[in-house]
Order: structure tokens, then C-alpha cells, then sequence
């Protein structure tokens, strides 16, 4: 079981365009931080490798080539924001590698984002040409009631990010897929974008080896935990290990780093929990073409 960090930062990125500011202008890498997506790698019950993607930021084709990823067997979106869902037509090279559609799971109103963004998609007879698009079978979730993927339970919760209703998830797996111990990352909750968190939702913040929660900036914002609320939070949940993401250029890695609790600090593009040996990877032929 193996989570891997695709991006970590905000909506515009870090570096930001047009700024030159000192973490913006670093020459440390882990400065550097694509738009926020995660993906959890495992081998399920019968041996199948098994990848799911949690949100599509706009830069998945270069998370993807960095991650090497050469699967996607599921996505998991948690709002319907351009930074979360913009590398959907990406998805497509999966279903050529793998000869198989893509399941898509999000709260109702995000998947009529989706099909309204993606008409092309998800409306293909209407394509003037039948062209080379995803295909994806989306599948609609609540808060509280979980489901299963590939044998990991995943509870969709409450969260709040301004005023907007959104999505994180709670990953719980039996002992033959996570097993206990300092290098798995489950139980994880994955709550980005985050704002305020609902009564009814802490209970699901309980007993986690790992918490990943967003965390923006100093300053406070709208829509946005700052750093003090995300360590606040952090401290109140007591993760064993709690990984900031979706930081904006006002947060340097390392200067920050060095001001957080032990348990506690900032995740970083190309960040790994956990242990995973993919099994080799086959490829398609490059002429071949997902029906």
C-alpha cells in the first residue's frame, strides 16, 4: 500500500506565473508544488495491482509521467473546482493501457460538472468526429455511506470548504492489504480544500495513521484552513503522522517545516507513504485504439 503526493499546491501553483517572490524564485524542490491530487497504489486480494487517483488536477499528465503511473482503476473527486478536475481528459491513456473503462465516483452535482464540462465525453454521439476521448462510468456518492474498492472501504465525509459543500475520504483496509505497523499509511483521511469541518465528521477523524489536510497559507482566507488552524486541527485528531497540502507560495518547505510539531509538516510533490512494488508494467501497441 503505497500513497504517492502528485501535487501539493494551491490553484495557481508553485512557482505562481509573474512572481518572483523567494519561495516562488527557491531552489529547493519540494518549493516546487503542482495542483493538489494523491494516488493510492495497492495489490489487491487476487493479486491485481490496483491505482486510485484522488481528484484530476490540470497538470495530471506531468504528475503522471513523474509518478510513472500505468494505471487508473478508479477516481475519486472531492469538489467540482477547476485545480481538482481539469485533468479529467487525461484519463484516456488509461483506457488504452489497461482495455478497460475508468469508474468515477463524485457527489451528484460534481458529476453534472463533469458532464457539462466534458460533453465531449460523456455525451460522445453528439462528437461531430468520433474521437480519441475517455470512458468512464461515473457512479454517484454521499457522505456516510461508504463503499468498497478492490477490498479498501472508503467513507466519503462532510467537509466545508467556504461555503461550498465538499468531499474527503476515509481509507480503512484489512490487515492482508494495509498491514499494521509505522509503514502503513491506512486508516487515512484525505481532507483537502478544507475550511471547517461539521460535528458529524469527527468521528470519522478517529484512530488514523495518517491525516492529510489542507493547509494554504498564514493568513486567513475564506475557503482555506491557514497553517495555525491546520496544526489546531491536527493536534485535536492526533494522527500518528499529519502531511499539510494545498500550500500557497507564503509557505517555504523547509522554514515551515522546521516550525511544526514532529508529527505534523508540509507534504511535498513526489512524496511516498507506505511500501509498494508495482509489478512490471505491459503496454499496448501504440498503433492500438480503445474502442
Amino acid at each position: 500500500m503505497r500513497l504517492t503526493f502528485l501535487g501539493t499546491g494551491t490553484s495557481s501553483g508553485v512557482p505562481a506565473i509573474a512572481c518572483a517572490c523567494r519561495v516562488c524564485s527557491s531552489h529547493d524542490l519540494r518549493d516546487q508544488r503542482l495542483r493538489t491530487s494523491s494516488l493510492l497504489e495497492f495489490t489487491d486480494a487476487r493479486g491485481q495491482p490496483r491505482a486510485i487517483l484522488i481528484d484530476a488536477s490540470p497538470d495530471l499528465r506531468q504528475q503522471a509521467l513523474r509518478a510513472k503511473m500505468t494505471r487508473c482503476d478508479a477516481v475519486l473527486f472531492t469538489h467540482n473546482h477547476v485545480d481538482h478536475t481539469f485533468g479529467l481528459d487525461e484519463l484516456r491513456r488509461f483506457n488504452v493501457v489497461m482495455h478497460a473503462p475508468i469508474d468515477v465516483y463524485a457527489e451528484r452535482h460534481t458529476i453534472e460538472h463533469l458532464h457539462r464540462v466534458y460533453k465531449h465525453i460523456f455525451d460522445r454521439q453528439s462528437n461531430i468526429n468520433d474521437s480519441f476521448v475517455a470512458t468512464l462510468n461515473p457512479h454517484p456518492i454521499e457522505p456516510e455511506r461508504p463503499f468498497e474498492l478492490f477490498g479498501v472501504t472508503i467513507t466519503p465525509i462532510r467537509l466545508l470548504h467556504g461555503r461550498l459543500p465538499i468531499l474527503g475520504f476515509r481509507f480503512d483496509a484489512p490487515p492482508a492489504l494495509s498491514p499494521a505497523g509505522h509503514d502503513s499509511p491506512l486508516p487515512l483521511a484525505y481532507c483537502t480544500d478544507v475550511s471547517g469541518i461539521p460535528p458529524e465528521t469527527w468521528k470519522h477523524l478517529t484512530n488514523l495513521n495518517t491525516l492529510v489536510l489542507d493547509a494554504l497559507r498564514h493568513r486567513k482566507h475564506p475557503t482555506h484552513l491557514t497553517l495555525q488552524d491546520a496544526v489546531n486541527i491536527a493536534d485535536r485528531v492526533a494522527a500518528r503522522q499529519t502531511y499539510f497540502v494545498h500550500m500557497s507560495h507564503d509557505l517555504a518547505h523547509e522554514e515551515t517545516n522546521a516550525s511544526l510539531p514532529e508529527s505534523v509538516q508540509l507534504a511535498h510533490d513526489g512524496l511516498t507513504l507506505g511500501r509498494y512494488q508495482p509489478p512490471p508494467a505491459t503496454f499496448p501497441d501504440p498503433a492500438a485504439e480503445f474502442p
